[in-house]
């Protein structure tokens, strides 16, 4: 049973939604940019903050001060390949910079509708090279390598250890996903069965969306949509979904599939939980208890 404050913040929640959506529930992309481009919190104060580049592209180091430079996170944000950056996702970052000890790497991939796929996972595999010859002190090989991403993030980071596998490129200690995109076809039945349960994402926006990032391509290409690709030889994999989200099938199918090529996969379906709770820590509890099972699962590989 979700929290009592869990089901307070829904409100909030609904309104920040909102912003996103015209008067008939399709995507305004402008609203989104707004609501997620500034974050969703404060950013801590004791969070040492280093500017890189990756290839023609801005990134930035996020290191608490336990944070060991050579076991590190790539972060690739969510915001439906439309919006968010590198400002939209560092509270979130943060704590896990914190609890897993690792310094984090995230970057500014460029962004659908002006950049259609496949700029973001050319943007992701760079940063995917660098992570594992240079840290946030400088050139030094990389002792553990994480994968992290939410949302559109989580399907980036599934493509990107794909594409890695495909260049044969060294393959990540461990990832994990949270609400991930990995099916930009919408074949998956929970975009229906949980459309009056998700206040977070509309059934009329996925399909806008969707066009906006593939800009003709084929849905099913398997860097569009990992669910169609050949996961054999994956890392480890942990992937949270919340069980009141419309994309929550794509982790569940991904997962199943994955775990039928060999993969060592573990999936998490939370109860009540709207798409990318993680977000919202501080806010209830639920989204503390996810990250700190995350941390758990990197912890592990350390």
């Amino acid at each position: 049973m979700a929290s009592r404050e869990f089901h307070r913040a829904l409100r909030s929640i609904r309104a920040w939604a909102r912003q996103a959506r015209h008067d008939d529930d399709s995507l305004d992309l402008a609203g989104l940019r707004d609501a997620t481009d500034g974050g969703f919190m404060d950013m801590p104060g004791d969070i040492e903050v280093s500017k890189t580049q990756l290839g023609s592209r801005a990134g930035e180091w996020l290191m608490a001060p336990s944070s060991d430079a050579d076991a590190r996170i790539l972060y690739l944000h969510g915001g439906g390949y439309l919006a968010g950056g590198l400002a939209s996702h560092r509270p979130l970052i943060c704590e896990l910079a914190r609890q897993t000890g690792c310094s984090c790497l995230q970057v500014d991939y460029r962004l659908a509708p002006e950049h259609p796929f496949p700029a973001a996972v050319e943007d992701a595999i760079v940063a995917y090279q660098s992570i594992f010859a240079a840290g946030p002190r400088g050139q030094g090989r990389a002792r553990a390598v994480f994968v992290i991403g939410d949302s559109a993030g989580g399907g980036l980071a599934l493509s990107t250890l794909i594409a890695a596998k495909q260049r044969q490129l060294p393959r990540a200690t461990a990832a994990v996903t949270m609400s991930a995109y990995t099916d930009c076809a919408l074949t998956g039945a929970s975009i229906q069965s949980r459309a009056h349960a998700d206040p977070v994402i509309g059934v009329k926006m996925l399909p806008e969306a969707v066009a906006m990032y593939l800009a003709g391509s084929d849905p099913k290409h398997p860097l569009a949509s990992p669910l169609y690709a050949d996961p054999t030889g994956l890392p480890p994999l942990l992937m949270q979904v919340g069980d009141a989200e419309i994309l929550r099938d794509d982790t569940t199918r991904f997962g199943a599939h994955a775990r039928a090529h060999g993969v060592d996969v573990t999936v998490e379906v939370w109860p009540e939980m709207t798409h990318n709770w993680h977000l919202f820590l501080g806010i209830f509890p639920e989204a503390q208890a996810a990250v700190e099972r995350i941390s758990s699962f990197v912890r592990k590989f350390m």
